[in-house]
């Protein structure tokens, strides 16, 4: 039996003042008008499985607004973590909710269910390949018993994602994980391009439930202790307060250091399927078209003089002008206004605490 289970519970910091924590990036409408990041999400993976199968990860300031954008799941999917923990308790906290949410919506439930891990709030561009991929990572995942991820295959030296090291390196066909690597130098970033099997680490993940319960068993105990008792408190009456009090005693780590770097029975797929994780508002430039100058419009009206290469989203009742600027970020809320270089667009949460 396959589940989806989609992690959002960012907190909208990059896209400030576009985002909030009560509305981060995965629930604006950024890159389609009519569907937020979340729903493009969805609608993504729903021709491989139901709607019934698949949940969302998030936390209680912004599970209301999740409900309400994706009216068509069963309201019981919205798993709820009571505080921040980093991915790997989200992802073992997530795949013990399903297993059980499962269990009592079937009867005839396999023991085994195969898991995709994605992210809210990514861009892919040729949907059909991604689900082409995923399909080999289930068979993957099933045959071989392993964790298995997709890679990336690097269209350019990026120093602001991870990489994962193979042995070989052939789009579509899983391989041996040989080494994760943190985010590199430029210097660095320019041997894993030029070599060809580094890829960039998605943070997608498929798996059977009981291989990455295994996983955390062997590599992360004091997490598979504090898995099995909130399983058992799930079973009595309100356990939401005893729940988080479990959660509490979660150490703070993601699912790449506790597990994905220690175990030996991890594979990767190499994808080319367009994916852009918009991590800031720089990643727009491999997005959208520009004008003649080089620059981003989106609702906004505005005059440039010998300015190029600027990202401006606007309300579109406001006239803005550029004069002299190049390589800017302009955003204009109805509240708020961010101007900032490009380069200095990972420290927007610098300014907004």
């Amino acid at each position: 039996m396959l589940a989806a289970f989609i992690m959002a519970g960012g907190s909208g910091e990059r896209f400030w003042p576009l985002s909030t924590r009560e509305r981060p990036k995965q629930l604006l409408k950024l890159i389609d008008p009519e569907r937020s990041m979340i729903r493009m999400t969805v609608d993504r993976i729903l021709p491989l499985i139901p709607k019934e199968r698949i949940f969302i990860g998030t936390n209680a300031i912004q599970a209301a607004a999740i409900k309400k954008e994706l009216p068509m799941l069963p309201e019981d999917n919205i798993i709820v973590e009571p505080s921040f923990k980093d991915t790997a308790a989200a992802i073992g906290y997530g795949a013990t909710q399903i297993s059980e949410k499962l269990k009592v919506k079937s009867e005839k439930l396999s023991k085994e269910i195969t898991m995709i891990v994605l992210a809210s709030d990514h861009l892919i561009k040729n949907e059909e390949n991604f689900r082409q991929r995923l399909t080999t990572a289930i068979e993957t995942a099933k045959k071989n018993k392993s964790i298995v991820t997709l890679g990336i295959k690097p269209t350019k030296p990026e120093t602001g994602y991870g990489y994962i090291e193979t042995e070989e390196c052939y789009i579509g066909e899983p391989a041996k994980v040989k080494r994760f690597w943190e985010k590199p130098s430029l210097e660095r970033a320019e041997k894993y391009v030029e070599n060809g099997n580094y890829l960039w680490n998605s943070g997608m993940f498929v798996f059977q439930i009981s291989t990455m319960m295994d996983s955390f068993n062997k590599y992360m105990p004091k997490h598979s202790e504090i898995f099995g008792n909130i399983k058992r408190i799930s079973r009595i009456e309100n356990p939401e307060e005893k729940i988080k009090e479990q959660f509490e005693k979660f150490e703070k780590m993601s699912i790449d250091f506790g597990i994905m770097e220690k175990a030996e029975n991890i594979e990767v797929i190499p994808v080319d399927f367009g994916w852009n994780d918009i991590g800031s508002y720089p990643a727009l430039d491999d997005v959208f078209e520009k004008t003649e100058t080089g620059t981003i419009n989106r609702n906004g009206k505005i005059k440039e003089f010998n300015s190029r290469n600027n990202i401006v989203i606007g309300t579109g009742e406001k006239e803005i002008g550029l004069l002299g600027i190049k390589d800017v970020v302009v955003v204009e809320t109805e509240d708020q206004i961010l101007i900032c270089k490009k380069n200095e667009a990972q420290n927007i949460k610098k300014i907004i605490r």
